[in-house]
């Protein structure tokens, strides 16, 4: 029993087991620290990921509440009702969503092949002294703002689009039978189709800008490696490239298509903002989004206010369910990868 505090006192008297007493003292308390640190960074970053969920939640729940009246007055009838009277309180809308679809699918069919072109050659083909001041100037573009380019649609655009390309397609494709609905009409220059290729301009850098980031991931050896087993350049493209970065082209191109869906001020100055439904594309129509703008501050009624909450609740359905099918496609995609 004297031996033990003999030997407790020597090792305290002992420089080099104090030392280690302190360092141990000092990890448990680092340690005790960095566990304290890790519990807070852990709640406010989930704190922050729930904000992104409770103010989603929270848009829909006021734009249901919003659209309650006129779901209520008009019944699930309102997505195809075509009249849009706010004299005599009737609404429907149909036209605002035709104007919306419409154009954003002329916006997207034209900017993909175009973007996917531009990214590609900054990419596989620009030379490396150009390629820089060609990808800022792609950049540049997406940060114009909107209502730049609704200004430039309508009074430059219109008018030579009226003047020079209406005509030739009125006269061409407009000929064509079926198809030919589409390009009659009166060649004012506004309407739906001005109005979609205002929006392809619009997308074209963000998509782009994407397909290129996504395109320069690709690992060096594997496109060295096709060609040296003889492959041209669009081989390497179809073969490798695409295949490699599809999730990030397939996330480009939603990009630019839910820019194209809610886009406002540039639709509003040349769709023609007319409630009318004409299977012509030269004709003035109206999109969900140019509805809103123009007729929020003047609802005079409360049916008038409670549709276009509707609408707005509509057009959040049809982003919700594309970028939804997109996101299965993607799983799909990866689930069938390697099956082939």
């Amino acid at each position: 029993m004297s031996v033990q505090p003999s030997i407790a006192l020597q090792d305290l008297a002992d420089p080099a087991a104090v030392d280690a007493a302190h360092q141990s003292a000092a990890l448990r308390k680092t340690m005790r620290n960095q566990r304290i640190q890790d519990f807070f960074f852990h709640k406010i970053t989930l704190l922050f990921a729930a904000s992104v969920l409770l103010v989603l939640v929270g848009i829909i729940i006021s734009l249901v509440i919003g659209a309650a009246p006129a779901f209520k007055e008009f019944g699930a009838g309102f997505i195809s009702r075509v009249e849009w009277d706010p004299v005599g309180d009737q609404f429907g809308a149909m036209i605002a969503i035709w104007g919306t679809l419409a154009t954003s699918i002329i916006a997207l069919a034209v900017a993909f092949p175009i973007s996917f072109g531009i990214a590609l050659f900054l990419t596989e083909i620009c030379p490396v002294w150009l390629r820089r001041p060609m990808g800022t100037a792609v950049e540049l573009l997406a940060g114009v703002p909107s209502i730049i380019y609704g200004m430039w649609g309508l009074f430059v655009f219109a008018p030579l689009f009226a003047d020079h390309v209406q005509p030739l397609l009125k006269n061409t494709i407009g000929q064509l039978p079926v198809i030919g609905q589409l390009f009659q009409g009166p060649t004012m220059g506004i309407g739906i189709l001005t109005a979609g290729l205002i929006l392809a301009i619009m997308i074209i850098p963000f998509i782009a800008s994407v397909m290129r980031d996504v395109f320069e991931i690709v690992p060096t050896v594997l496109k060295e490696s096709a060609y040296g087993l003889g492959c041209t350049k669009w081989e390497v493209v179809r073969k490798v490239v695409l295949p490699y970065t599809r999730n990030g082209v397939v996330g480009g191109v939603m990009l630019g298509l839910g820019r194209a869906l809610g886009e406002t001020m540039a639709v509003t100055f040349v769709i023609g903002n007319a409630h009318d439904l004409s299977w012509s594309l030269f004709s003035a129509g109206n999109s969900i989004s140019s509805t809103l703008a123009n007729e929020f501050a003047e609802a005079a009624t409360p049916l008038h206010s409670s549709s276009l909450f509707a609408l707005a609740l509509i057009l959040f359905a049809i982003t919700f369910i594309v970028l939804s099918a997109a996101k299965l496609m993607l799983v799909g995609m990866a689930r069938n990868e390697g099956t082939k």
